[in-house]
């Protein structure tokens, strides 16, 4: 008898898990279930749909060819029921699927906004397609929209609107965009860009309440006081992952739902991976969420191999964030905090470059041609870059990253030329590579 295999959700993590099972069973019965009747999307790729740079069929991930291949039955429909010790899920309307192996792949939502108005029309947040294409269809005839969030979500809401033709307004809370992520430099770019285009920054604000007329959204009211009228209320202010499956069925979670390095949670036969996924790593003995496209890829991958009876376990990588920051291409890797480090040094070189230079850590930046990059290394290793513009390093700069590639030989030659700190690094960067994929032809 065919080997039954589960899989609930329909993002990036699911797909490349159908895959890996096809590829070791290719007997196997694979059911994936959804909320989402759409093929497999790109949900990065929302945020061009939003500013009407791509049509929707272009988000398509697999072709119908590659999608039918895969032998997949689709079930729409909301997971309302696991009972693992019966391995069966429930479906709404009353259907219920036996298992083999199962795989929740939940994905992650946005977090719910509080301040009081919340729930009038017009205020949105997107989850996926659905989400996204009200919002177009709402921008097209509105003429006044507010942001609120901060990281790459919330500046992709501020874009889409823009792209529409909306007067967007763009509430950060703090002094300036991303500061957990960009340095001032950095967050300085992107404001310009958003200024240039007409975008109006707020500094320091917040929602105090969505104010309505009937039931539907007309203003909002900040923390200062000032009311802006306005047709759209976009909130991104994060996400959470979905576990009220997990939880129902009496599984381990902690902020996500707890996987072994195998992607195993606490039931046996089930899974876990992507946004939802809480995977221990043995070398930190720590549990993480990562909620990027490329590791949610990366763990449906290995969870189908271990679902299928292949035995690999996960190696957490550096996170990979390929996003569009005030209109620019922008490749977040590793750790790029800046943090606040009393023994940081920082010397400059002309306006657009500095080196940054402590007992331990080093961080090389530098712009050209209106282009941005910034490298932070400690002790041995690379452990983060932003890439902005200018892709061109980015492969490079990944692979030591995630690599973990010894530096350590570069340092005195570091501190004896800061000048030309960065381009010892990125030389060595294009050396090591090229030696690298030479030694595995």
């Amino acid at each position: 008898m065919s080997r039954r295999y589960l899989l609930v959700g329909s993002g990036v993590a699911a797909l490349s898990a159908a895959e890996a099972i096809r590829g070791a069973d290719p007997a196997g019965r694979i059911t994936v279930v959804s909320t989402e009747a759409d093929p497999f999307y790109s949900r990065p790729g929302l945020a061009y749909l939003l500013t009407g740079e791509v049509a929707e069929p272009s988000l398509a991930i697999r072709s119908p060819r590659e999608l039918a291949a895969l032998a997949l039955e689709r079930v729409v429909g909301e997971a309302t029921g696991l009972q693992p010790d019966r391995h069966e899920l429930l479906i709404s309307g009353g259907r219920r699927i036996e298992y083999d192996a199962l795989l929740l792949a939940t994905g992650a939502e946005s977090i719910k906004a509080e301040f009081p108005g919340a729930s009038l029309d017009g205020v949105l947040q997107v989850d996926g397609l659905a989400e996204a294409r009200e919002l177009v269809a709402r921008a097209q005839r509105a003429s006044a929209a507010v942001v609120v969030g901060g990281g790459s979500t919330a500046l992709e809401l501020v874009e889409g609107l823009h792209a529409q033709g909306v007067a967007t307004h763009y509430l950060m809370r703090g002094e300036r965009y991303w500061s957990k992520v960009l340095d001032p430099v950095e967050s300085a770019i992107v404001e310009a860009r958003l200024l240039a285009d007409g975008v109006t920054l707020h500094r320091r604000a917040a929602v105090r309440e969505a104010i309505g007329d009937g039931g539907r959204l007309v203003a909002v009211r900040l923390e200062d006081g000032r009311t802006l009228p306005v047709d759209i209320l976009a909130v991104a202010i994060g996400v959470r992952p979905r576990l009220s499956l997990a939880t129902s069925a009496g599984l381990v979670t902690d902020r996500g739902i707890l996987t072994s390095p195998f992607l195993e949670t606490s039931a046996p036969d089930v899974f876990a991976a992507g946004d939802c996924a809480q995977v221990h790593d043995p070398v930190t003995r720590t549990a993480a969420l990562d909620t990027l496209w490329a590791s949610a890829a990366q763990q449906g991958r290995i969870a189908g191999l271990n679902m299928a009876g292949v035995r690999v376990p996960h190696r957490k990588r550096a996170p990979i964030n390929v996003t569009r920051l005030g209109g620019v291409t922008a490749t977040i890797i590793g750790a790029v905090g800046a943090g606040n480090d009393p023994d940081l040094l920082t010397l400059t070189r002309g306006q657009s470059e500095r080196w940054v230079v402590g007992e331990d850590a080093w961080q090389v930046r530098g712009a050209r041609r209106g282009d941005r990059l910034r490298v932070v290394v400690s002790g041995r290793t690379i452990v983060g870059a932003v890439v902005m513009g200018d892709q061109s390093v980015s492969h490079a700069l990944a692979h030591l990253i995630g690599e973990e590639v010894d530096i350590s030989g570069l340092r005195p030659a570091l501190e004896a030329e800061p000048d030309q700190a960065l381009d010892l690094l990125l030389a060595f960067c294009t050396a090591h590579v090229g030696d690298h994929a030479a030694a595995h032809r």
